[in-house]
This record gives structure tokens, C-alpha cells and sequence, in this order.
């Protein structure tokens, strides 16, 4: 990664991030029913203050470059070895805090396609009406090619889980004859969430409606409907 990465002077050695959307970085190299080390026990409220510390400064000053340890520590009121304890670096406490604003889709019921994926775009949209939560989004993706192994680490860990979710749906679809056999998966995913993700950005044209979800999934349904 090109930017200088931020360590206190006695960081121990080890603590990279874990490679997995599905465990924190501030837990990373432990086993799941592991002992704790010798140490000060975690303060889930410390966690808590630092994750809404970085996500307010991703929203406020622009990204990524905003964002700092020492910066971080001021607004939780922390200090900066609560934070190293956790998170080996800023870049991966910024991926658990955009984690964080990201609620996973619903896991898929199975009674029919359309269903489902109503029950994904509606959580889509759900998340895309949060303010912080938009203007976090699109700080990172604005300084993407600045950053761009926080940004594919990003997409790997907490975007591509949820894009797999529409892929899984509409897989099934294909195999029970609900969509069609020649279904193009790809193209439909980003039909799906490029129309609900410009339409919560779209400037000018009021809130997304209530039903706007639904009116998209269905419109779709019309052409890819395989009865």
C-alpha cells in the first residue's frame, strides 16, 4: 500500500488483519474459544466509541485521508495503544468500521426468488437512506485509486458476502425454473444494485420511496421470469 502506515514505536511484532469479512480485525491470530492473553480485558464501549470515531471521520473529512489514530483517539477518548491493542493499523480499522455501518442481507427464505430478492433490495435500500452511512460510502469510493488496496480489501471483505447473497438467489432461480435458463447472474446483480445505489444518491429528486425496492425487483422479474 503506498501511505505510511501508522504503528506506535513499541507495537510487538504479528497482529496483521484477518483475511475473513466474517472476523474482526481486533481478533484476528486468536482461535475461536481461545484463552485471552494476560492482559487488560476488552471494554466493549471503548470498541464502540472507536468504530462511530472513525466512521464520523470518514464522513466528515472526506475519507481516508481525514482519518488518523491520533485523530481517532481524540474523539473516542481514548488513547492511541487502546486503539493498537485492537487494530494493527488505521487501514484496518477502517475496514471493521465501514463493516460495521454495512447490516448483512437477509439471509434468503427460499419460497421464491422474487421474494427474496424484494427482502435484499429492501435492506439495500435500507442502509443507503442513512446519511453517514452514504457519505462514508462514497468517501471511500471516491479516494479508491489513491488507496486502492483498502479499497479491494474493502470490496473482498464486506461487499462481495453481500453481492453473493443475489448471486445465490438468483442461481437458484436459474435452477428452478423461476428465472430464465440463459440468465446473465453478473448483469443482473448490478441491475439490481446499481438502480437502487444511484437512486438513494440521486440529487434532487426527493427519498427513495417506501416501494421503490419492490418496484425495481419486480420490473426486472418481468424480463427474466422464466414462466
Amino acid at each position: 500500500m503506498s501511505q505510511t502506515r501508522e504503528r506506535p514505536p513499541a507495537q510487538a511484532a504479528g497482529g496483521s488483519p484477518g483475511a475473513g469479512g466474517s472476523q474482526s480485525s481486533a481478533g484476528a491470530g486468536r482461535q475461536p474459544g481461545a484463552a485471552r492473553p494476560p492482559g487488560r480485558p476488552r471494554s466493549e464501549r471503548a470498541d464502540k466509541a472507536i468504530v462511530e470515531a472513525t466512521v464520523d471521520l470518514l464522513a466528515e473529512e472526506g475519507g481516508v485521508t481525514g482519518v488518523s489514530i491520533e485523530a481517532v483517539a481524540a474523539r473516542a477518548g481514548v488513547g492511541k495503544t487502546t486503539i493498537y491493542r485492537r487494530w494493527p493499523n488505521k487501514e484496518a480499522l477502517i475496514i471493521d468500521a465501514l463493516a460495521a455501518l454495512k447490516e448483512p442481507f437477509p439471509a434468503p427464505v427460499g419460497a421464491s426468488v422474487r421474494d427474496d430478492l424484494v427482502a435484499i433490495a429492501q435492506a439495500f435500500v435500507s442502509n443507503k437512506t442513512d446519511r453517514k452511512r452514504l457519505d462514508c460510502y462514497w468517501s471511500i469510493m471516491g479516494g479508491a485509486e489513491r488507496y486502492p488496496d483498502l479499497m479491494a480489501r474493502f470490496t473482498r471483505e464486506v461487499i462481495e458476502p453481500r453481492r453473493d447473497v443475489i448471486r445465490l438467489v438468483l442461481r437458484r432461480g436459474v435452477a428452478s425454473g423461476e428465472l430464465r435458463a440463459d440468465l446473465d447472474v453478473e448483469t443482473t446483480l448490478w441491475l439490481i444494485m446499481g438502480a437502487l445505489a444511484q437512486r438513494a444518491r440521486a440529487f434532487g429528486v426527493g427519498p427513495v420511496p417506501d416501494d421503490f425496492a419492490t418496484r425495481v425487483v419486480d420490473t426486472l422479474m418481468t424480463g427474466i421470469s422464466g414462466r
